[in-house]
């Protein structure tokens, strides 16, 4: 029998694939939710300066380097900084939405598994942001930082004290480097090229980046990388089979070639 009248196996991704539209809604949903829960953090302004003098003496309690090391790095230059603010401002949410979208076109099943894995880490976050309040170290006199973005541009963010569009008190755990964490380890699991640990590169320089215009702690990173190792411990990864690994290279993984030999030996 020609292998192409065979129905399609139960695993493939056409299968697999999680209706278009439902997804669109549960991610849009997902993204209204990290936008408006935040605004239930606001009104908290004092506690959020107190927990900031709580993690900045902390830091240096235990000897983690100072965010003033990798701003002077940014500081040299006009150029360098504005880069950076660019960085943070326009790369977090469509780097985040292009690592979903290849996901749901190529690898359904990890699309499914990346999906579930970031939901929980903003859940999570969200949770910490209203009952952790933190003022970003741009905003605390102690640390001696600058605020790259208003001094160089682009800002994504106004006056705190009119700013109704964003919680600027929600800076741990942050999801810039939880996201750029997880774009980079789902890529790392769902290929297999040999270059594929170059995506660890994104949430590298993320972490630069959002120490550096201080718009976070390191302990803000630390943070949100524990909440993604849990998530990930507890979201088990999909098995790596022929329907959801596909072609590698233009040639046909094992699996493949074996249930075309068996095809062909039937002819």
């Amino acid at each position: 029998m020609n292998a192409r009248t065979e129905p399609a196996p139960a695993g493939s991704d056409a299968i697999a694939r999680p209706p278009l539209v439902r997804e669109l809604l549960l991610v849009a949903g997902l993204f209204l939710v990290y936008k408006f829960s935040r605004q239930l953090a606001t009104g908290h302004t004092g506690e959020a300066f107190d927990n900031a003098h709580r993690v900045w003496d902390f830091e240096r309690a235990v000897h983690l380097p100072g965010e003033g090391a990798v701003q002077s790095l940014l500081l040299h230059g006009d150029g360098l900084a504005h880069l950076a603010n660019t960085y943070y401002a326009a790369v977090h949410f469509p780097a985040t939405a292009a690592f979903l979208i290849w996901l749901y076109l190529r690898r359904p099943a990890h699309y499914v598994w990346a999906r579930r894995v970031l939901a929980a880490v903003t859940a999570a976050a969200l949770a910490l942001h209203l009952l952790f309040p933190l003022a970003p170290p741009r905003m605390l006199a102690a640390t001696g930082l600058v605020d790259t973005a208003r001094m160089y541009g682009p800002s994504v963010y106004g006056d705190p004290a009119t700013d109704s569009l964003s919680n600027q008190f929600a800076a741990m755990p942050s999801l810039h480097f939880g996201w750029a964490l997880m774009v980079a380890v789902g890529l790392v699991v769902a290929t297999r090229s040999r270059w594929r640990w170059l995506w660890l590169a994104h949430p590298l320089l993320t972490l630069l980046v959002i120490v550096g215009t201080a718009n976070h702690y390191w302990l803000d990173a630390i943070v949100a990388a524990a909440l993604l190792g849990l998530a990930l411990a507890v979201i088990p990864v999909p098995h790596r089979t022929a329907t959801t690994a596909g072609r590698v290279h233009g040639t046909l993984v094992p699996a493949q070639r074996d249930e075309q030999a068996l095809v062909g030996a039937g002819r």
